[in-house]
């Protein structure tokens, strides 16, 4: 969130990780939630985004296997059609990231004009 009359301003990006370092859930698993949650199918979501079904499958399943809840109700395909819906659970936990990165720029925004507000323009 850049300060109004400002040339410079601090950026910040957050992700959940587990102690190996992996990650878990961030911008990227979001955007990816969020497709599906507005095409229907992991399929559709990952052309929207241009992303193979592969790529996108993987990283709902690995945030899954490390978050130990799904993130997705599946209906396999058959005549009538396959498709996927955000859980429950997904919905809380995009909802409470995106607060939490909305947090963390307003606290950033403070610290660097404390900090850097009397240093650069």
């Amino acid at each position: 969130m850049p300060l109004k009359d400002k040339n410079t301003c601090v950026r910040s990006k957050i992700w959940l990780q587990n102690k190996e370092g992996e990650v878990i859930f961030g911008h990227g698993r979001i955007k990816i939630l969020k497709a599906i949650q507005e095409h229907g199918s992991i399929n559709a979501a990952a052309q929207s985004l241009s992303m193979s079904y592969r790529g996108a499958w993987k990283r709902i399943k690995n945030a899954e296997e490390r978050l130990g809840h799904s993130l997705l109700e599946s209906k396999i395909g058959g005549h009538a059609g396959g498709g996927s819906k955000l859980t429950p659970f997904a919905l809380e936990l995009m909802e409470r990231f995106e607060s939490m990165q909305e947090k963390v720029e307003i606290m950033a925004d403070c610290t660097y004009e404390d900090l850097f507000s009397d240093l650069l323009p």
